[in-house]
């Protein structure tokens, strides 16, 4: 999920759209999924046109946890189970490979530096050896882990990064290379080849919808197969010592926590305590949540003051894997990434515009044919 309050570069301003335009790939989100996407597009050689309805990079990709986490959103052997092996290690490697690229290109914003799952109780133990095993069968780094965390399994290849500065890069690269980037222009309707906005329509050949939390908001047609969900987070003063080494996440993922360089502990978390109430794109912190993470920290053993509460929304899927698909001619939508956009997103981002500029993409394929 995504830290707000990482300290970093300011966002980026700019106008929102006035007159009509006529471009060859018009994307509708501009977080990291939507960033990656333009990039890519400038680097086929496509007039690109990126707008949102709010602050470039001011929804769940500039406010998340900041990790980078390996495979898609099910744990890999829950995946081989439910997708098949084949299927499950394609994904899971085309993630490693995204991983890379993204290092690539912008390594002032990433750390490599591995990633915990810690076992809450038992029975999460018993799953994290399952885990462990999934990976080694095919190939994958793991390394069964026992320290001051707790036990569980250390991934070498997941790290952190900050989303703010990454996203931040993203837009400096993009306008070098000729895009055109709207903040608060919301698209008010979508059909094939046309964005209509409040002061001004784009025609386009391809439209790409990436937003995440309100997916379902702007493409009514995905409304049975998407779900909003709100995810909480809090961060603390700096802690004068470090803590924790490595990310972590704990209780299947449901909380997760990492210490920042500067010393302060963010800490995420808690979706399930908030029951159905969470399950919704009202973006705003509730006491039920905030107070079980509260809780969390002390029970980390961290007393510094809490400095900073939030929330953002993401969307969720039933299969628990993305959207990735074309809802209309020349229309692709990619979210609904079930709390793991910051890897996934600007893969589909990236796969997406392979495919319109080549008529065929294998990891468009990959996810689009998974459902």
């Amino acid at each position: 999920m995504a830290n707000k309050e990482q300290q970093g570069n300011a966002s980026p301003k700019f106008a929102p759209l006035q007159v009509d335009r006529t471009v060859d790939l018009c994307v509708i989100g501009l977080g990291g999924s939507g960033l990656t996407a333009v990039n890519e597009a400038l680097t086929r050689g496509l007039s690109v046109i990126g707008i949102d309805a709010g602050e470039i990079a001011g929804e769940a990709a500039g406010r998340n946890g900041g990790f980078l986490l390996a495979g898609i959103a099910e744990f890999h052997h829950d995946a081989v189970t439910n997708f098949g092996r084949d299927k499950a290690r394609r994904l899971y490697q085309r993630t490693l490979d995204e991983m890379a690229l993204m290092e690539r290109a912008t390594p002032e914003s990433i750390r490599r530096i591995g990633g915990l799952r810690i076992a809450f109780d038992d029975d999460e133990f018993t799953d994290c050896q399952r885990h462990f095993e999934a990976l080694i069968l095919d190939g994958f780094p793991v390394e069964m882990y026992d320290g001051p965390e707790g036990k569980g399994i250390l991934i070498p290849t997941d790290g952190v990064f900050h989303p703010l500065n990454r996203a931040i890069s993203l837009v400096e690269h993009a306008v070098a290379g000729g895009a055109e980037l709207f903040a608060h222009t919301k698209a008010l309707s979508v059909e094939s080849n046309v964005v209509r906005t409040p002061n001004g329509n784009i025609e386009a050949k391809n439209i790409l919808v990436a937003i995440d939390g309100n997916l379902s908001v702007l493409l009514t047609q995905l409304k049975d197969d998407v779900y909003p969900v709100r995810l909480q987070m809090l961060s603390t003063a700096p802690v004068a010592t470090t803590r924790f080494q490595l990310p972590v996440y704990t209780r299947s993922a449901y909380d997760y926590w990492q210490q920042l360089p500067d010393g302060r502990i963010s800490i995420g978390g808690g979706r399930d305590v908030g029951g159905v109430e969470e399950d919704t794109n009202e973006v705003r912190i509730t006491s039920t949540v905030q107070n079980f993470l509260d809780e969390r920290i002390k029970g980390l053993g961290i007393t510094a003051p809490v400095e900073h509460r939030w929330a953002a929304t993401v969307s969720y899927t039933k299969s628990g894997l993305p959207i990735a698909r074309e809802v209309a001619p020349g229309v692709y939508a990619i979210g609904a990434y079930c709390g793991t956009g910051n890897v996934v997103g600007a893969l589909l981002g990236r796969a997406v515009v392979e495919k319109i500029s080549t008529g065929k993409s294998d990891v468009w394929s990959d996810f689009s044919e998974v459902i």
